[in-house]
């Protein structure tokens, strides 16, 4: 009976026809592919991408220099040098980040007790070369000047979960 069944299957084409109905199903549904450069997908409010430093809304840097982001950097990306103010506060003179070393674990933004170092949503940081991969602090800054509005945004839907 097996053979007669392939026989008949093979007789009247229907592997053929049963994938020629599977493609017009798809040929009529909504297309899924992302023209890439014009639209851009959904991100998580956990997305991990350029660093940034962020402000506090009177323009004064968040960063305290605690140097805890420093000290839980598992690739040793992160350099911090800090200095006491007039105030007594301290605040940092150098904050570098080696982004050909950082790893995007997240643990830096997870340390920081003020919310001073984040990981916003920018995914299209490519360089050609190395020294532009080597962040200061006033290109940090200007990251967070930059992707605010996003990350505070991020940063409020991520709330609850923390």
């Amino acid at each position: 009976m097996g053979m007669l069944d392939r026989s008949v299957r093979s007789l009247l084409f229907v592997e053929l026809l049963s994938g020629l109905r599977l493609t017009l199903g798809y040929m009529f549904r909504p297309k899924v592919t992302v023209n890439y450069p014009y639209e851009k997908g959904p991100l998580s409010p956990r997305f991990r991408g350029e660093h940034a430093l962020r402000r506090y809304a009177n323009g004064e840097e968040r960063c305290i220099a605690c140097k805890l982001c420093e000290a839980v950097c598992p690739a040793q990306a992160i350099t911090i040098e800090a200095e006491p103010r007039e105030d007594g506060s301290r605040r940092t003179t150098r904050y570098d980040i080696d982004m050909t070393k950082c790893i995007y674990c997240g643990l830096c933004q997870e340390a920081c007790p003020v919310d001073a170092i984040v990981e916003g949503p920018n995914f299209e940081f490519a360089a050609e070369t190395r020294e532009e991969l080597l962040y200061d602090k006033d290109k940090l800054l200007a990251n967070g000047d930059r992707w605010e509005a996003e990350i505070a945004a991020n940063l409020a839907a991520d709330a609850p979960y923390r």
